[in-house]
């Protein structure tokens, strides 16, 4: 759900383009969203947990996707 973005930076070492950042972050909200609504289907606590899911999938995607452009990236390219 969130490799589009991904990929480029951890295998190719080169930025990911604006698209694949898009792309990777709405599928990680579609997911996430699809998963918190599921996870309590039929609760008056749906919605709450959705919307939990959905923030707690971006904190993530925007974790991996700094850790990664951090990690991958050569000194002089980070300056």
């Amino acid at each position: 759900m969130i490799l589009p973005g991904l990929v480029s930076v951890a295998f190719y070492r080169r930025p990911p383009r604006t698209w694949q950042i898009v792309l990777g972050l709405f599928f990680t909200i579609v997911v996430s969203a699809l998963l918190g609504y599921w996870q309590d289907y039929g609760t008056s606590r749906v919605w709450e947990n959705t919307v939990i899911a959905s923030v707690g999938g971006v904190i993530l995607y925007v974790a991996i996707l700094i850790y990664l452009l951090y990690r991958y990236f050569p000194r002089r390219v980070r300056s």
